[in-house]
């Protein structure tokens, strides 16, 4: 029998371009990612390669110092081509006067880590592939690396951050994902000074599993319960106990640690995202509002426990049949209570028009969170007396 003749394994250009990064990036020390990429984007005639990272707060993008990378002052997310990149998480390209900036989005997950950007003479549908493929590589190299370091960190660190907020970034999953059936997007509110507020999310096979609480108090006590609540709360999800057992056991947790005087507000939801199944269980927080065609269609609003740590009963499962589309939005009470000196609070009235006004624009989930939260800041004067943290979930179908 005659062989069959063997495939072409010779190495290509953007085989040998990619496989440089892949060959390298075991042993990749974090603060040479960047040089690395600056190598990368010589290579393919590239200039004034920059990597930029979100920053806490999440009104600039700032570029991540390293050899070889452009340096430059921070951008300004709503306001830039990068903004656009990054919110849009689609690349855009900007012609300049010695050729084109491409910005690409830095994704992992549906999370958005960044921006990756340079200039090239020229771009074609080549060019567009390999630097597509390529961002896509940098943000795992980001992403795996980040925790070996500072680097990351301290650049996206814009003002000086409490040791509560320490805490409390340190114990958060990443603040978006974005996959085809559910996606998710997560604020916190004062990015350097949060304390008690926080949230927790796993995609466990079909079902997305995910918590929002807010421990009583202020500072590193506050941080200290929340991190009791959010660890219980995952320890009992892992057991994959239902809703009233993981209650139960947060509960228990809150109690033997702090005291009777001390509680955790909660809200625990599971979504079948092959049904649109919503369950949930609600103790002491605020109920959650629906977005149906973009627009607030009711509170869900159910049955209620006391607050983790106070001993309640056990709690009844409320549920929901999503439809396609359905947005929910859960959120703290610092979200509503808060209000501009001398004034009355803002009320979830005037947080559901503000939420209608952001779902006209048909924005994805990350941009209405993003900016649901800065408009609530910018209409009480820049100021946060208490956390105030949101969480909106999409049901895609």
């Amino acid at each position: 029998m005659t062989a069959e003749p063997r495939a072409d394994r010779s190495e290509s250009f953007g085989e040998a371009l990619l496989g440089t990064v892949l060959d390298r990036a075991h042993e990749l020390p974090p603060h040479l990612v960047g040089p690395l990429v600056a190598d990368m984007m010589e290579r393919l005639g590239g200039r004034r390669p920059q990597i930029l990272l979100q920053d806490y707060g999440q009104l600039l993008l700032v570029p991540l110092p390293g050899e070889g990378l452009t340096d430059g002052g921070p951008q300004v997310i709503d306001d830039s081509a990068a903004g656009r990149c990054f919110l849009g998480a689609l690349p855009v390209e900007l012609p300049e006067g010695d050729g084109v900036r491409v910005h690409l989005p830095l994704l992992d997950g549906g999370d958005q880590v960044g921006v990756m950007a340079v200039t090239l003479d020229r771009v074609d549908d080549d060019d567009r592939r390999m630097l597509r493929r390529l961002s896509a590589l940098v943000a795992d190299l980001l992403v795996t690396k980040h925790g070996y370091s500072d680097l990351s960190f301290r650049t996206r660190r814009r003002e000086p951050m409490s040791v509560a907020a320490e805490i409390q970034w340190a114990l958060l999953p990443p603040l978006a994902m974005i996959m085809p059936r559910v996606a998710l997007a997560g604020v916190l509110e004062p990015a350097y000074d949060v304390a008690g507020d926080s949230f927790d999310y796993a995609l466990n096979g079909d079902v997305l599993h995910l918590a929002m609480i807010d421990a009583m108090g202020h500072g590193l006590g506050a941080a200290t319960m929340a991190t009791v609540a959010i660890g219980a709360y995952r320890y009992a999800r892992r057991l994959s106990t239902g809703l009233t057992e993981i209650y139960a056991f947060m509960d228990d947790a809150v109690a033997k640690q702090f005291g009777a005087d001390h509680f955790v507000t909660a809200q625990m939801m599971r979504l079948d995202t092959t049904t649109g199944h919503l369950q949930w269980v609600n103790a002491g927080h605020p109920a959650p509002i629906l977005v149906r065609d973009h627009r607030v269609t009711r509170r869900l609003v159910g049955p209620t426990t006391l607050p983790v740590g106070l001993g309640g009963a056990e709690p009844e499962v409320s549920a929901l049949r999503l439809e396609r589309g359905d947005r929910v939005l859960c959120f703290t009470d610092g979200l509503i209570e808060e209000h501009a000196t001398g004034e009355e609070q803002f009320g979830e009235e005037q947080l559901i028009d503000w939420v209608n006004g952001l779902e006209r624009t048909g924005r994805g989930v990350r941009a209405v969170a993003r900016a649901l939260s800065h408009t609530l800041k910018r209409a009480r004067g820049g100021q946060t007396t208490d956390d105030a943290t949101l969480l909106l979930v999409e049901w895609r179908g």
